[in-house]
């Protein structure tokens, strides 16, 4: 399965937060513009070989915050028998358990408890996200924060001036799999960078509008659009003047390989659907056969 490293060139915006003079947003162009899109249920092999069904939900979430698992609690209030597999094993607060000290959402039968199976009424997936769907409501606001983010990674650094100011630098990034620290080497398989996931209608920035704004601010959301859609700009100008080598550095590595398989798959189709005296006579006569 094609995946591509992620530590090649990118390209990186910065500006300050219109919302607060004392912060500033550092935001990957490349990755926010390439065509990543969740693929569970319709491609994902999952991180783990042995359970291509659970996506990234394997292992649990891990919560942030207090506010965090308020959040999600509320949600389990909600959930009837016929959202929710493992109901009755959730009951009690039992939808969560500790791990090295850290609270998180407990596992049952390999994956995580809110993790429906292929086979259950309601559809395979996550309940807390169904729920959402099912109530009009967006999902982030329903599920933990580390599942509505990925593969979008914030993380904040203080920087230091020459002059003894200083100011909150927020990066939004890839949250690519040394994000998930030493063990994300260990995956099976990952979509951030693969190009079977680079299959998205809309580029991140808007498939993922509500979780950046979440992230970010509308605000800032809105600059970050400025930005992004300048960004395309260019990527569509270097390619009609035909300056590829730019390309790796403009567009994320996974979605030119995604564009290209695209390509190769249309090419191979095209000419299977020409009949073989099309393809003879084209080839003799030099020119190629009309459709």
């Amino acid at each position: 399965m094609p995946e591509i490293a992620s530590d090649g060139a990118r390209n990186w915006v910065e500006f300050p937060d219109p919302a607060d003079p004392d912060q500033r947003f550092r935001c990957d162009i490349t990755w926010l513009t390439s065509s990543w899109t969740c693929i569970f249920g319709s491609g994902c092999a999952g991180i783990y070989a042995d359970r291509p069904d659970d996506g990234c939900c394997t292992l649990g979430a891990h919560f942030s915050d207090k506010d965090d698992v308020r959040r999600v609690k509320k949600v389990v209030a909600e959930l009837g028998e016929d959202e929710w597999q493992y109901h009755s094993q959730g009951q009690g607060g039992k939808w969560k358990e500790k791990e090295d000290g850290d609270l998180k959402t407990r596992v049952v039968d390999g994956a995580c408890i809110f993790l429906n199976r292929p086979g259950f009424p309601a559809g395979a997936g996550c309940a807390l996200h169904q729920h959402a769907l099912l109530h009009g409501k967006p999902p982030h606001t329903t599920k933990p924060d580390v599942c509505w983010q990925l593969p979008i990674r914030r993380t904040y650094r203080t920087v230091e001036r020459p002059d003894d100011t200083s100011y909150l630098e927020i990066t939004i990034e890839e949250y690519s799999r040394r994000g998930w620290g030493p063990g994300g080497h260990d995956l099976d398989w990952y979509c951030s960078s693969n190009s079977e996931a680079h299959v998205g209608k809309e580029p991140v920035f808007r498939g993922n509008e509500a979780e950046l704004v979440e992230l970010m601010g509308q605000a800032a959301y809105d600059e970050l659009v400025l930005h992004c859609e300048t960004h395309l700009a260019q990527v569509k100008a270097a390619r009609s003047n035909g300056t590829r080598k730019l390309l790796p550095l403009l567009v994320h590595p996974a979605t030119l390989l995604a564009e290209q398989e695209a390509r190769e798959r249309q090419s191979g189709e095209s000419e299977a659907a020409t009949p073989e005296s099309a393809r003879k006579s084209g080839s003799k006569s030099g020119r190629r056969p009309k459709r």
